[in-house]
C-alpha cells in the first residue's frame, strides 16, 4: 500500500518563511557568485600587465608606489564630472581612512589659502566633502568596517549625500569616475587604470555588487541608529570584541544590546535576529 507523503505544516505568522539555515544558504551562494566575479575581473586585469610586451596606452596605465597612486585617485576623483562609484576595502595605506576625515576643529581662510598655496609637486591634501560635482556610490566590506574611524568615515559620507551600502565578502579596491576611467589596486604597491571599453568591466563588477549589498544605517524605521549600526557590525561578522572597540563601548555592554534586540525581535538566535532584522527593514 503506497502512503501519501507527509506534507509540512503552513509556517504560522511568527516564523519567517523558511528557517535561517535556507536563508544563510542563499546568502553563502550569492557571496561565492560575487567572489568569483571579482577573481575573474582581477586575473584578466593581471593578464594585462606589461611584461616586454606593447600594451595599448589608451586602455591601461600603471601606477606604482603609494604616493604615486594617491595622486591619480585625487586626480580621478576630484576630475569627475557626474558620478563617482567605489569599493572601500581595510588595509587602505594609499589613502587611510583618518587622512580622508573632516577635523573637527574650525579652518580659517588664511589656513584654507595656504593649503591651496601648496607647492604643485606636493602630494595633493584630500578634500573633506569628497567632489561636490559628483554622485557617490560606494560599496564597503567587512575588512572597512574593522579600520580606525570607519563608521564616522561613513558618518561622514551619509552627511554628505553620498549613498553607502555594505557587503559581506571581501572587496578589491575600486574607483570609477564618471564610468569612463576606473582605478583598480591589484596589490598593494600597484594599480591598475582602465579606460573604455575595460572599464564597462569594472563598472557591470559594481553594479552587480551594489544590487546584492545593504544599505548602510537606513533612515527608515523606528530602530536607534546606535542599534541600526551595532546590528550592521554583527552581520559583517565582526567579533564582540572588534564590534566594541568601533563603537567605543565593551563587548558585554555588545552583548547586553543585542540580547535586548533579540528580545524585542523574539527570537532566541543571532542568527535569527540577522533574517529579523533584514526583513523587517532594520539595516
Amino acid at each position: 500500500m503506497s502512503s501519501q507523503p507527509e506534507v509540512p505544516p503552513f509556517p504560522s505568522a511568527e516564523q519567517p518563511p523558511g528557517p535561517p539555515a535556507a536563508a544563510r544558504s542563499s546568502l553563502i551562494r550569492l557571496q561565492e557568485d560575487l567572489r568569483r566575479a571579482d577573481d575573474s575581473l582581477v586575473r584578466l586585469l593581471a593578464a594585462w600587465r606589461p611584461d616586454g610586451s606593447e600594451v595599448p596606452g589608451q586602455f591601461v596605465e600603471f601606477w606604482e608606489g603609494r604616493e604615486a597612486q594617491a595622486r591619480r585617485l585625487y586626480e580621478l576623483e576630484y576630475g569627475a564630472r557626474t558620478s563617482l562609484l567605489g569599493f572601500q576595502s581595510g588595509a587602505n595605506t594609499v589613502a587611510p581612512v583618518p587622512s580622508t576625515l573632516a577635523d573637527p576643529a574650525h579652518v580659517t581662510p588664511e589656513e584654507e589659502e595656504a593649503e591651496e598655496a601648496r607647492d604643485a609637486d606636493a602630494e595633493p591634501p584630500m578634500r573633506k566633502d569628497g567632489n561636490p560635482h559628483a554622485a557617490y556610490r560606494v560599496v564597503v566590506d567587512r575588512a572597512f568596517l574593522t579600520e580606525p574611524e570607519a563608521l564616522r568615515a561613513l558618518d561622514e559620507r551619509l552627511a554628505a549625500g553620498h549613498q553607502v551600502r555594505v557587503v559581506d565578502q571581501p572587496l578589491i579596491k575600486l574607483l570609477i569616475a564618471d564610468e569612463e576611467t576606473a582605478m583598480v589596486q591589484l596589490e598593494a604597491g600597484r594599480s591598475m587604470i582602465l579606460g573604455p571599453p575595460l572599464v564597462r568591466l569594472a563598472v557591470e563588477l559594481f553594479e552587480s555588487v551594489w544590487q546584492r549589498s545593504r544599505p548602510y544605517l537606513r533612515e527608515d524605521g523606528d530602530l536607534d541608529p546606535a542599534d541600526r549600526r551595532l546590528l550592521q557590525l554583527m552581520l559583517s561578522g565582526l567579533t564582540d570584541a572588534a564590534t566594541a572597540h568601533q563603537l567605543g563601548t565593551s563587548p558585554r555592554t555588545v552583548q547586553r544590546r543585542l540580547r535586548a534586540l533579540m528580545d524585542a525581535a523574539s527570537v532566541s538566535s543571532r542568527v535569527q535576529l540577522g533574517w529579523y532584522a533584514m526583513r523587517n527593514n532594520w539595516v
